[in-house]
This record gives structure tokens, C-alpha cells and sequence, in this order.
């Protein structure tokens, strides 16, 4: 019986070495096994209860419903990862149980690694359904955005393309977006612009930010671009991010705050306008008794005597300078206070200054402080923006120094050119007060809608708020000074430079 278990096991061996499927081994040496021992049937099974394949049998159609004669436990080390049964009604012989052994520790590898290979590609489909379960949440995140999104690589083509850039009047098909590159889909724009505009992100690694208007609606709408940087791996941008918001509501409600807050300040100037305007109406009234007394002593003299006291033309001349300056002081409110559309020129920072400062000059608080300013004069400080707004800046800056400044005490405002930390030219402008100065817990909120420093009923809270947006609209920078506490408060605004040509000078 040993020669002849030997040469059983042997062929075995043999059918278990053939390779041409491995997840079919188990069946091949049932068979065998069943064919050796004269069996009903002889099966393999694996112990995993959550493995899609767990059972190998020959023949295939007999019923293992019943017991099986023997049972033989498959291990991979100490873990036993399925059996062998064999189903006879004869018991087995001792030297056939010692035949199914040797087969059981043949067959239990192939059992071991099957049952490896099946929870691999169990925990494998598991993490590819999850991935995609992922990728189809993010894009559905994506897709319900309240704004466009789409993202480009280096040679931009796109990547991405959101479901708010299919729809609208300029609305592009997902599938007519991806793959092609985004001057091809974007053809309305200037070609140039929308590369370099990507170079600057794709150079520097920073977020781009800036403002446009399209008229390709019913009525001219107002749109936030952000571009943003990414990277796949290292430090290299990969791509970019653009998302597209339409800010027109946003921006309308932003106006109308701001002007609330300018006729706020305008009211504060009034009290200061109607002293100041005090000072020419006296003039102008003494001027005039002056004229109707020499009027009233002209008819009691001889005809061509001369009449004693001022002469009447140099009190028409006083009385229309006085005029002349009560109308600039009221023009210079009433322009402020009125509200105008956004428009960007070029513009002399020193010029906005003094402008800003010729309308505080009425406040009632400025007579009482030393207001000094240090200006740069090598060279007008040129910067492109709105001339209104910017003075609506300044004055806000300044008027909060004017209530933090004890009577007695110095305001500064500055002017200066810099280059930045990317090496292009910058234009400075600076506030700086004398009064208590801000907590430092105080000084990351101070930009915070409705926050604000002064007792309940004395300031909105909105004012550097709308300073802020004001600067980072003209792509500025507004900052609050780090001092010590008690040194006072020195706000800072930092804008691009505007360089002329040299045949532009000329």
C-alpha cells in the first residue's frame, strides 16, 4: 500500500504543479483524490465565510448535504484557512487517512494563497468602489458650487469643468470643454491676456485675484476671479484652479454700505463746514455794510466828491473771493457725498492726500491735534484706481486717528515708494496716531464687519470693513501696523505703482 500511496500522492503532485489556472487547482486535486480513493465525492472548502469562491468539489453533482467520512483542516501556519473532506460510507483505511494528509498539506498552499488572492481582490474592489463613491461625491460637491470652476495644467488644457460653466449665456457642454485647451473654449478673450494671466500663477505659486465686468447678460454684471495654484507633487504648479463669482449683488450691497458710512462721516464734517463757512459769510457781511454806507455817504457828497473810507471795488473783490471759497468748501462735501460708479484712472497719491485732508480740515477734532504729513515729493506716486473711493479710505483712516488722539497730540500721514517683496514697485500710504493704540487680542478682528474699538452708539463698525474691501479691490493691501501696546495705531496701505514711459512722460 506505501508503493501504491506513494505513486497516488505522485500523480497528485502532479496535477496540483500544472499552472494553467491556480484558482482551479483545488478542483483538479478533488478529483484526483475522489478518483484514488474510490469516493462519492471529495471536496475543498475555504474557512472564510466572505469569499465569493469557497468551495471546490468532484463530481459536482453529488449532494454533500450529509456528513462527510473525513475532514482534514487546511493551515497557513497556525491559522487554518479551510478543510479537505472526503464523503464514502466505507470508513478510511489508516494508510488512506495518512494519503489525505500528505494531500491536505500539499493542497493547503494553493487553499492559503486562493484564499489570499480572493480577500486581496475583495479589499481591492472594495477601495476602487469607495474611491470612485469619493470621486463622484466631490464632483457632485463641485457640480452644486454657486460659481464656475475649471482647472487647467501647464499646457493649459482643461482638467475640470463644473457644472456652473454649462449653463448661463456662455455656458460650454462638459464634454466640449474637457481635453481642449482654454483658449479654444474661451475664444471671447483675449488670448494673450488669459496666458499670461496663467504664467503669473503657474511662475510665482501665488493666488491671483481680481475683478471683472461682463456685458454678455441683460445687464452689465460684476464677477470675482480667483486663480489658484496647485500641485500634484513637489513644489511645482501643476495646474491651476480659476472660479469664476458673480459678486453683482454682492457688490451693489458693498456701494450702498459705503455710502451710508460717507454720509456717516459727511455728517461729521457738517458741524466743521458750518464754522468754517461762518468765517467768509461775516467777511462778506461786513463787506456789504461797507458798500451801503459808502452808497448812503456817495448821495449826501457833491457829485464827483470823493467818498471816505474803503473803495467799493476792492469790496466786490473780497466779497467774491469769500464766495469763491465757501463754493469750493461746499462742492468739495457734496462731491464727496455723492455716489458715482467705480472708475480706475491714474492717480497722484499725494494729490488723493491732499484732497482727503482739505475735507477733514472741517472736522471739529482736527484744530485740536497736530495733523503732520511726510509725503514723498522726489516724484508723483502714481497709482491706478478710483479717486473717490481711495479719499474715502483716507478719510476713514484719518478720522479714526482724529478720535483716538488725545487734544494736544500728532497725527502722521505718510506717503513713500517700496519695492515689493516680488520686486515690483509699490506706493505706500500711512496713518499713524498717538492714541492708546489697539490690543493685540483686538488686532486680528479689527477688519471684521461690525466690529469696532469705540464705546456703543459712537461707531458702526463697518468703516475699515469697507476700507479693506476698497483696497484689495484696487489689488492693495491694508494692514494694521504691529506696535506695542499704548504706542498708538498706525494703519498702512500698500498699492502697485504705476510706471510711466518715458515717452509717456515726455
Amino acid at each position: 500500500m506505501t508503493d501504491t500511496r506513494f505513486a497516488v500522492l505522485a500523480a497528485i503532485a502532479a496535477v496540483a504543479a500544472q499552472d494553467a489556472d491556480a484558482a482551479d487547482t483545488p478542483a483538479r486535486v478533488a478529483a484526483a483524490l475522489c478518483a484514488a480513493l474510490s469516493a462519492d465525492a471529495v471536496s475543498v472548502e475555504l474557512a472564510d465565510p466572505d469569499l465569493a469562491r469557497r468551495r471546490w468539489q468532484s463530481p459536482l453533482e453529488f449532494d454533500a448535504t450529509q456528513p462527510p467520512a473525513e475532514s482534514f483542516a487546511l493551515r497557513a501556519g497556525t491559522a487554518v484557512v479551510g478543510s479537505l473532506q472526503v464523503y464514502r460510507s466505507a470508513p478510511l483505511e489508516p494508510s488512506e487517512q495518512t494519503l489525505v494528509r500528505s494531500v491536505a498539506d500539499l493542497v493547503q498552499i494553493v487553499v492559503a494563497r486562493e484564499s489570499h488572492v480572493q480577500r486581496l481582490e475583495s479589499e481591492i474592489g472594495a477601495r476602487v468602489r469607495e474611491v470612485a463613491e469619493q470621486r463622484t461625491f466631490i464632483e457632485r460637491i463641485v457640480d452644486s458650487l454657486p460659481f464656475g470652476v475649471y482647472v487647467v495644467d501647464r499646457d493649459y488644457r482643461i482638467h475640470a469643468w463644473n457644472h456652473r460653466r454649462e449653463i448661463g449665456l456662455q455656458g460650454v457642454a462638459r464634454t466640449d470643454a474637457i481635453g481642449r485647451t482654454i483658449f479654444e473654449v474661451l475664444h471671447r478673450q483675449p488670448a494673450a491676456l488669459l496666458k499670461q494671466e496663467f504664467d503669473e500663477v503657474f511662475e510665482t505659486g501665488r493666488l491671483q485675484q481680481f475683478q471683472m465686468e461682463s456685458n454678455a447678460f441683460a445687464d452689465t454684471r460684476t464677477f470675482r476671479i480667483s486663480k489658484i495654484p496647485m500641485s500634484l507633487a513637489g513644489g511645482v504648479v501643476t495646474h491651476v484652479i480659476t472660479v469664476g463669482e458673480d459678486i453683482t449683488d454682492w457688490r451693489a450691497a458693498i456701494d450702498r454700505t459705503a455710502q451710508s458710512e460717507k454720509l456717516a462721516a459727511l455728517g461729521q464734517l457738517a458741524a466743521g463746514v458750518m464754522h468754517e463757512i461762518n468765517n467768509p459769510l461775516a467777511t462778506i457781511a461786513a463787506c456789504g455794510e461797507s458798500l451801503a454806507l459808502h452808497r448812503e455817504l456817495a448821495a449826501e457828497l457833491p457829485v464827483g466828491a470823493k467818498v471816505p473810507g474803503a473803495d467799493p471795488a476792492e469790496m466786490l473783490r473780497i466779497i467774491d473771493l469769500e464766495v469763491q471759497r465757501c463754493k469750493r468748501i461746499v462742492n468739495g462735501l457734496l462731491d464727496f457725498a455723492r455716489p458715482k460708479p467705480a472708475g480706475f484712472e491714474t492717480l497722484d497719491l499725494n494729490e488723493v492726500v491732499e484732497h482727503g485732508l482739505f475735507l477733514l480740515q472741517h472736522h471739529p477734532r482736527y484744530k485740536r491735534v497736530q495733523v503732520v504729513t511726510e509725503l514723498e515729493a522726489a516724484r508723483p506716486l502714481l497709482v491706478a484706481g478710483d479717486s473717490d473711493q481711495l479719499v474715502q479710505v483716507l478719510i476713514a483712516l484719518a478720522m479714526n486717528a482724529l478720535d483716538a488722539t488725545p487734544a494736544g497730540g500728532r497725527i502722521t500721514i505718510r506717503t513713500r515708494s517700496l519695492i515689493g517683496e516680488d520686486g515690483r514697485p509699490r506706493v505706500e500710504l500711512e496713518v499713524a496716531d498717538e492714541g492708546p493704540g489697539i490690543p493685540r487680542a483686538l488686532q486680528a478682528k479689527v477688519f471684521e464687519p461690525f466690529f469696532t474699538t469705540k464705546p456703543q452708539g459712537e461707531g458702526t463698525g463697518l468703516g475699515l470693513a469697507i476700507c479693506y474691501g476698497i483696497v484689495n479691490d484696487h489689488a492693495g493691501q491694508l494692514e494694521l501696523v504691529p506696535l506695542p501696546e499704548g504706542s498708538g495705531a498706525t494703519f498702512r496701505v500698500v498699492l502697485p505703482e504705476v510706471l510711466l514711459s518715458s515717452a509717456a512722460v515726455e
